[in-house]
């Protein structure tokens, strides 16, 4: 009788005979990022004066630390776990979740698993080299982070220490992903709960850190207890630079030995190719609506639509929230206003106007995370084979995937359109002029509109282009925009550099919103879109 594990060495060089582009680009982009982010700080922040105005600011808008860090001094390798550590961290977790979920439930969905498990494979061996994969990969990110920080000029013991959190953040979200694989009878479904818990970590960071103690030297600052519940809060505790508390690295190791030992037992506990959690049996009879490629379409993607929903409101009620709070420091500090013009990209705007520009910036890049989940769908459905079906119908190619891209535009619509409604809502409530706020918010919302379609119609052209591989390079371009975009004049990323960014490219606020971007991001989302449609109509299927 074969081990369980027997065949694991065979299945983890498949997996990185699979994972040849897609890893090594994460990686090489992850340490690119922190390397570029720790490079800029001295052109950033010269002398201290100018570090300790820009930490006094950080410490007296809450809002600010939720996108950055509690900081913990002045030195450039504590300026760079200030502004980058955290996005790296969040980036890492990214990476992990769908290689997890790509090489165990993906491999189920698709049949992969079982036909190699008709051969000499132990049950436990696609797991097992799935995570072998994955940890490896994120020791190779904190090597790399390290030496790249170290070869910056930082002292060695707190760049290896920057590398050892963000890679052991990773870690921690594998075995979060490997139960999750566990759990759902999709992929799909699985990178959508391995999100939501990397989503989740990083807010639960964000917050405690926004909500910290204040020292009394006025720049630094203590998180608040909650950091201790997220990994990306445990990179932070292990305070780079300021201390090198080596022995935080115990949290997410002990939290990967417990999920991956529980995903081990449920795996043992369910047939392959199914999930613990079945899905719910529906109606007897299907509803007219599905007799149309939009509602076959809106039916896949409700739920998606529902998740992305609820987290853009609770973004939503928290910006309008501490608003008041950031008109406070804006009326009173000069430094608060100039950073948020920084982060709103620039051009000396009208204070609340920069703040609600970089909020909806952030809030822009979650729109476009669900228009490229929702847009992947149709490539799920035609990996899985079930497109076949529906196109053996009346139904025609065009029409398929053009019903995929409809609801998923209008999904991306209502959810900014939502946005700049609850931020209004609760701003305007407080401050005034209810329904002025909430015009001029929604006003901002949809400034972000073109960026989005933007990344949308890449999206639909690399899935009709390279379908094999569109997965991984559609939320890759997700990661690239979010960074240069919204945070790029942050990180003193060059002009020339920001410009691959559509989110680079978005008027700052409704009064100063020219007809030439919004036209080229626009003509640019519409002919990537047209492209990919024209191309998928010609090209084969392909599972």
């Amino acid at each position: 009788m074969s081990s369980s594990r027997t065949g694991t060495a065979r299945l983890a060089r498949l997996a990185l005979r699979r994972d040849r582009v897609q890893l090594p680009v994460w990686i090489l982009s992850i340490a690119a990022l922190g390397a570029f982010a720790a490079s800029a700080i001295g052109t950033q922040y010269p002398t201290e004066a100018d570090r300790l105005a820009v930490l006094r600011v950080a410490v007296e808008t809450p809002g600010l630390l939720i996108f950055r860090a509690a900081p913990t001094g002045t030195s450039d390798g504590q300026m760079t776990v200030f502004g980058i550590l955290a996005i790296l961290a969040l980036m890492a977790g990214f990476m992990s979740t769908l290689a997890v979920v790509r090489h165990t439930r993906q491999n189920e969905e698709t049949g992969r698993t079982e036909m190699i498990g008709a051969t000499a494979v132990g049950r436990q061996a696609s797991l097992t080299a799935a995570l072998a994969v994955v940890v490896g990969a994120n020791l190779a990110l904190a090597a790399l982070i390290g030496l790249t920080l170290a070869g910056n000029g930082e002292p060695a013991g707190g760049s290896f220490a920057a590398g050892a959190g963000v890679g052991a953040a990773g870690i921690a979200f594998a075995g979060i992903a490997a139960v999750a694989a566990q759990l759902t009878q999709g992929a799909r479904a699985a990178n959508g709960m391995a999100a939501a818990a990397v989503g989740t970590a990083y807010l639960i960071r964000g917050l405690a850190d926004a909500f910290g103690d204040v020292q009394p030297n006025g720049y630094t600052m203590t998180s608040a207890w909650p950091s201790w519940l997220s990994p990306i809060g445990w990179t932070l505790q292990l305070r780079p630079f300021a201390g090198d508390r080596w022995w935080v690295l115990a949290l997410p190791l002990v939290c990967f030995a417990i999920t991956t030992a529980a995903a081990f037992a449920l795996a043992a506990r369910r047939d392959v190719g199914t999930g613990l959690l079945a899905d719910r049996p529906g109606p007897t009879r299907a509803s007219a609506a599905l007799l149309g490629p939009l509602g076959l379409a809106w039916r896949l993607q409700r739920g998606t639509l529902c998740g992305w929903a609820v987290t853009i409101v609770a973004f939503g009620l928290v910006v309008g929230s501490i608003g008041n709070a950031v008109q406070d420091q804006l009326m009173t500090n000069e430094n608060v206003r100039g950073r948020l013009d920084d982060l709103a990209g620039g051009g000396g705007h009208e204070a609340m106007d920069s703040f609600f520009a970089a909020m909806m910036a952030t809030i822009a890049v979650l729109v476009a995370g669900y228009l490229v989940q929702a847009l992947l769908r149709a490539r799920a459905e035609e990996s899985s084979g079930r497109v076949e079906a529906v196109l053996a119908t009346a139904t025609g190619r065009l029409a398929w995937l053009g019903g995929h891209v409809v609801v998923a535009t209008a999904g991306a619509v209502a959810m900014l359109g939502l946005a700049g409604v609850t931020i209004g809502l609760v701003y305007g409530a407080s401050a005034g002029h209810l329904g002025g706020q909430i015009r001029h918010l929604a006003a901002t919302a949809y400034l972000q509109l073109p960026a989005v379609l933007t990344l949308a119609g890449l999206a639909v052209a690399l899935l009709a282009l390279v379908p094999r591989i569109s997965m991984g390079l559609t939320w890759f371009a997700f990661a690239l925009s979010f960074v240069l975009g919204p945070y790029g004049t942050l990180f003193g990323v060059p002009e020339t550099v920001r410009a691959i960014s559509p989110f680079s490219h978005v008027p700052s606020a409704p009064a100063e919103a020219t007809a030439a971007p919004i036209v080229a991001m626009s003509a640019a989302a519409l002919a990537l879109g047209l492209a990919g449609l024209a191309t998928f109509r010609r090209r084969d299927l392909v599972g």
